[in-house]
């Protein structure tokens, strides 16, 4: 019975963390002490199910719990303090990279054409992805009215990236989500999950975002984690050359995303935005010297 507790403890702590955009719920695993267990219940589900299922099920209800207590707050703070709150998560992005840039820096020092491309290019495919995307940003609210087919499609493979991100220490979900435009819609579709089951067609929007993107994390959480351990396992120097530049590209990603400054710009809000963008730093980088 304890056992079960701790498993739901760690769920909501991993919960919780994975609605922060830059913070690693694989990270807090690692901290906690259950990564490990994590990877081995899902790469080897078949061959041990009961404890499998002992182990992924109250972890499971405790990640929801968790996405569900929290997504409110964040999708407050993003309606209201934008800038701030997105100056947050780039701290937080920006204390990682040191401690990632040190897994994939040569011991000693030697400069190496290869890592440097390996860096290069995710950079300059983000940022040639952030001048495609649409500058005005649309209202969760207004967007979820006109969820197509198609874009369930891409939610739904945005699911697959996500899963398959929460795997990797240092990157989040969420902030792969926030990547692809979707962290926004998500954050509302979750924190509409108590009014929706009062009006039918918010419920039905809802489904459209969340059940796609369910699917898509199950899928991704099954087929890419043995993927991602073999990677990190007999490729890690690429593996992180590549996570770097995701990181670093990110870093102007964020910047340049029209819905960092939605809820106004002003003196208080720049002063707010410093103070949390210099936490994040810290909190990250502090965070992430554990994950070694």
């Amino acid at each position: 019975m304890l056992r079960i507790i701790k498993n739901f403890l760690n769920g909501l702590a991993f919960g919780i963390t994975e609605t922060v955009p830059g913070v690693s719920g694989s990270t807090i695993a690692i901290m906690l002490g259950f990564y490990d267990e994590a990877i081995h219940s899902i790469n080897h589900f078949s061959l041990d199910y009961r404890r499998s299922f002992r182990f992924v099920i109250p972890l499971l209800i405790g990640i929801a719990l968790g996405i569900l207590i929290f997504s409110s707050i964040m999708d407050f703070l993003l309606d209201n303090y934008s800038f701030p709150t997105m100056a947050l998560f780039i701290g937080l992005v920006v204390g990682i990279i040191p401690q990632v840039h040190s897994k994939v820096r040569a011991h000693p020092y030697r400069f190496e054409f290869k890592t440097v491309i390996l860096v290069i290019v995710p950079i300059v495919l983000l940022v040639v992805l952030s001048f495609m995307k649409n500058p005005e940003p649309t209202e969760p609210a207004e967007a979820i009215k006109t969820i197509s087919i198609p874009f369930m499609v891409f939610i739904l493979l945005a699911g697959i990236i996500a899963a398959a991100a929460l795997v990797v220490p240092s990157i989040s979900g969420s902030f792969i989500l926030l990547l692809l435009g979707l962290y926004h819609l998500v954050m509302y579709s979750v924190s509409s999950i108590r009014l929706a089951f009062s009006d039918t067609t918010l419920l039905l929007n809802v489904c459209k975002v969340l059940c796609p993107l369910a699917i898509g994390i199950l899928i991704g959480g099954f087929s890419m984690s043995k993927l991602i351990e073999k990677l990190l396992k007999s490729h890690h120097k690429v593996t992180f050359s590549i996570i770097l530049g995701l990181l670093i590209g990110s870093v102007f990603v964020l910047f340049s995303d029209s819905s960092t400054y939605q809820s106004g710009m002003s003196t208080l809000m720049v002063i707010l935005g410093v103070f949390t963008f210099a936490c994040g730093v810290t909190a990250s980088f502090m965070l992430s010297k554990k994950n070694v």
